[in-house]
């Protein structure tokens, strides 16, 4: 499916938890009665609520729409639940652009171990960089902390200045 072994096992798990049971459909009948019984409170933020219409709130989109179909280019197989949710991980990294960075560089769409990496100080162009016979991505991969790659570029960095 993808190069990264982990994310395979994200994605498969994902499906796995997601797929429709007997058990679960009941589950969701019953509950779906229960919540049927409750009055329903407006909720919400009043910024939010529709102007005019029967609808008495607006829709609000949680994914940028342009995240979403840049990650579905990628990603063509994955439910479209799950790329929604990663897209809102990829937002707060910053821009579009940025995370196609990352993504050219070698992470998943699904990775949000990115965040983690560019809070470590790492950058996109940081991963094809090598640390002995690996690349950086290669021992972020194998578990190495991103910290610890960070130190270990900038001592590289320290000895070719020197």
């Amino acid at each position: 499916m993808l190069d990264d072994p982990g994310v395979d096992d994200l994605v498969r798990q994902w499906t796995e938890d997601h797929s429709k049971a007997a058990e679960s459909d009941e589950i969701n009948r019953i509950a779906s009665e229960w919540l049927a019984e409750v009055p329903v409170q407006p909720q919400g933020i009043p910024g939010q609520r529709a102007r005019g219409g029967s609808n008495p709130w607006a829709a609000v989109e949680a994914t940028d729409p342009r995240f979403f179909a840049a990650m579905r280019e990628r990603l063509p197989d994955v439910p479209a639940e799950l790329i929604s949710a990663a897209a809102g991980w990829w937002q707060m990294v910053g821009g579009l652009a940025e995370a196609k960075e990352w993504w050219d560089a070698g992470i998943s769409p699904l990775d949000q171990r990115a965040l983690d990496y560019r809070a470590a100080g790492l950058a996109p162009s940081d991963l094809k960089r090598r640390l002995g016979p690996l690349t950086v991505l290669d021992h972020l991969r194998r578990g190495s902390a991103p910290a610890w790659c960070v130190n270990r570029l900038q001592r590289q960095n320290e000895r070719r200045s020197a």
